[in-house]
């Protein structure tokens, strides 16, 4: 697991580590520094819901800086589900509010001296299968399999599934494509800021703040947005269409 790249002479780790293993049914199994730092941005996150919990237990008529903060987060994220899902906004606000979340913190986790999670694609690719599995569940669930077929067969008549493998394998890629899209724009900033540190050394101790705030944070913000919304789109796609 002790994996790196070498250039002048000087190892630049930005790979992902193993932390130590242990032996389960004659296999061995590896606890990695992306399990820490996924770890690490959950108790964040359970932190931050219980003081949140907290405070809207005791909200007050005139809110304090807390409980606007959280009533901002919660309103906007409901306005982005409503705005793009429209009436199915409701039904997975909290799903959307969740996966935004969490991909943000973890995009800007690098901020703090972490590894982002999202720079493995372990963890990207479960985000994309869950979202994979619950837009065919919303798929079966609200369209006949005569309606799915003839999607599936689509533009030729049902009768004539040419199309079929074509478009079984776009709904193949979909989880694919949203966890490659996530995974390789937050491990090439992970990667340019490693090669910036690992060659300049103690010189970029200051000026690659601004760097940071590029791969870390606007970049990140970005990411995160681009896979709510795709993820918005491809469940409200699955609802059958209202003519």
């Amino acid at each position: 697991m002790e994996q790196g790249i070498l250039l002048s002479g000087d190892k630049l780790d930005f790979m992902i580590k193993g932390v130590f293993s242990y032996e389960i049914c004659g296999q061995t199994v590896w606890i990695t520094t992306s399990h820490v730092c996924i770890l690490i941005v959950m108790l964040v996150l359970m932190g931050f819901a219980l003081a949140a919990n907290r405070a809207m237990k005791h909200a007050t008529e005139v809110p304090g800086t807390f409980q606007n903060i959280v009533e901002l987060i919660v309103e906007m994220l409901d306005n982005m589900a409503n705005g793009v899902m429209g009436k199915y906004g409701v039904r997975f606000r909290n799903y959307i509010g969740t996966i935004f979340i969490f991909i943000l913190v973890s995009n800007i986790s690098g901020l703090f001296g972490l590894r982002a999670p999202t720079a493995d694609y372990g963890t990207t690719l479960a985000l994309g299968l869950i979202t994979f599995v619950i837009i065919h569940f919303v798929q079966f669930r609200h369209n006949s399999l005569k309606t799915i077929w003839v999607d599936m067969c689509s533009p030729l008549p049902p009768w004539l599934p040419i199309w079929f493998p074509i478009n079984l394998i776009s709904e193949i890629a979909v989880p694919i494509s949203l966890s490659l899209r996530l995974f390789a724009n937050v491990l090439s900033g992970t990667i340019m800021m490693a090669l910036i540190y690992g060659l300049l050394g103690w010189i970029a101790t200051i000026w690659p703040a601004a760097l940071h705030v590029y791969f870390d944070l606007f970049s990140g913000a970005i990411q995160t947005y681009v896979f709510c919304m795709l993820t918005m789109t491809y469940i409200t796609n699955a609802y059958p269409s209202e003519d």
